[in-house]
């Protein structure tokens, strides 16, 4: 499950959508209506279509800036592989995005690939390699998640062998690679302006799943949200 601030596996698996949508209409009365019509607009722009997998990220504020573009691109999830690094988004650089962008933890990446593989997801790493693509030809007709590497070393031998493809940035420069948080929102905005645009593939999250998405949203912005749920849920008799 995701790493968020009301870390409750399942938490609203056992309710229907007519249930949900009461929660929410009930939820949404204890926060202002601006908030409310901000997370009715955010939901439908949410994506899990693309995904995003960091290895190894070792300075908190690269770790912090990619939390904060997959917000603003609109990316939900954020899978972290912490083999020697603990993952610590520094909260001046993150700007409160770890709270609305969805992050799971990973002991290694094979672990962090079967999850994504098993979720129907096509692994892409992100460097320089012989059978590569441009990030502007990436196909874009599955699930996608994007692999970054180490700020240092890059990507592991483990990570490159197991991807199913390759892209890399295009570059004009003497410099031979972008910083690691570059990379990713360069390759973000390219992949994300294209789905957008695409009248053939369906990128939005199911209905239920933006439902679900407001909810969690709801729980972070109503303090004591968790203890506040429960006198919801006992009102409404569910």
């Amino acid at each position: 499950m995701p790493e968020r601030k009301i870390n409750i596996p399942g938490l609203f698996d056992s309710y229907t959508f007519e249930q949900k949508e009461q929660l929410y209409e009930a939820l949404a009365e204890l926060y202002s209506e601006n908030k409310r019509q901000l997370f009715d607009r955010l939901a439908q722009h949410r994506t899990r279509h693309i995904a995003v997998v960091l290895e190894d990220i070792y300075q908190s504020h690269n770790a912090s800036a990619v939390l904060r573009s997959c917000d603003c691109f609109g990316v939900q999830d954020v899978h972290v592989v912490e083999n020697r690094n603990p993952f610590n988004p520094a909260g001046d650089v993150a700007v409160g995005s770890s709270k609305w962008v969805d992050y799971y933890k990973h002991s290694d990446i094979r672990q962090a690939y079967r999850h994504l593989h098993d979720k129907g997801y096509r692994i892409v790493a992100t460097l320089p390699h012989e059978n590569d693509t441009m990030i502007g030809d990436l196909d874009l007709s599955s699930p996608v998640a994007l692999v970054f590497g180490t700020e240092l070393t890059g990507l592991t031998s483990e990570a490159i062998d197991g991807a199913d493809a390759y892209v890399k940035i295009p570059m004009y420069g003497f410099t031979e690679s972008f910083n690691i948080s570059v990379c990713a929102a360069l390759s973000l905005f390219s992949t994300t302006e294209r789905l957008r645009r695409s009248s053939d593939t369906s990128w939005q999250m199911s209905a239920d799943e933006q439902l679900e998405l407001k909810l969690y949203w709801s729980l972070q912005a109503i303090r004591d949200g968790e203890n506040v749920l429960k006198n919801v849920v006992a009102k409404l008799n569910f």
